[in-house]
């Protein structure tokens, strides 16, 4: 079906949801970690218009942004899908992917990038958020059903990612006691075997945040 490229970068949790994508479908590619302070050729023509991560080569071809790739992924390899069949639940699944992206990692990134009131402001918004997607997770294994499913790999930032962005920031959200379907789909969810494959050390992680954070504040 022609050869597959992922042009990602190491802290790009977005990047990751393609190589979750493809690792859950077995689906052999071969990554390129780009230098996103100096981006190569490759990247800034196949992805002209955003200049950024990830790019999905396929054949040659590149699709951009990961929602548009990881659908892209799921009508092109039938294995293990990541959609649902029905046309109202595939709806919803990419209403809650839409959802987590706009309101709660946005939230997240802001207050990430910024001090004072507006830092302030971004949690509340992240908080209000993540209480609605503790709501859709009641009763259930993950977003997905009972198996990892596209809303699960939107949302996987959160067990990896949060953490360390708590820790970069000085704040807590994802309490246990608060939040505790959420807690629990992180255990799961991190557990998954072809999750756990593509997981970017938390040390590593930390230095890069860190000093992604104090070059935003100092700007």
């Amino acid at each position: 079906m022609g050869e597959i490229k992922v042009l990602g970068a190491f802290a790009s949790l977005f990047a990751c949801r393609v190589e979750w994508a493809l690792l859950h479908k077995g689906v052999k590619y071969e990554y390129i970690d780009e230098d996103l302070k100096n981006k190569s050729p490759l990247l800034l023509k196949c992805n002209p218009i955003h200049k950024k991560v990830p790019v999905l080569l396929h054949g040659g071809k590149p699709i951009s942004e990961s929602l548009v790739i990881l659908e892209y992924i799921d009508e092109t390899w039938k294995e293990n899908s990541l959609l649902p069949q029905d046309p109202l639940e595939r709806a919803k699944a990419r209403f809650w992917a839409k959802f987590a992206d706009e309101k709660c990692f946005s939230g997240i990134r802001t207050s990430f990038r910024s001090e004072g009131k507006e830092h302030e402001k971004a949690l509340e918004e992240s908080l209000e958020a993540l209480k609605i997607l503790e709501e859709e997770l009641k009763g259930k294994e993950f977003f997905g059903g009972e198996s990892v499913g596209f809303v699960d790999l939107v949302v996987g930032w959160i067990p990896h990612w949060l953490p360390v962005f708590e820790e970069v920031c000085g704040f807590k959200l994802l309490d246990a006691n608060t939040f505790p379907c959420l807690h629990a789909w992180c255990d799961r969810f991190l557990n998954v075997p072809f999750i756990k494959e593509k997981l970017p050390p938390s040390d590593k992680l930390l230095v890069i945040l860190t000093n992604m954070r104090k070059g935003w504040l100092n700007k």
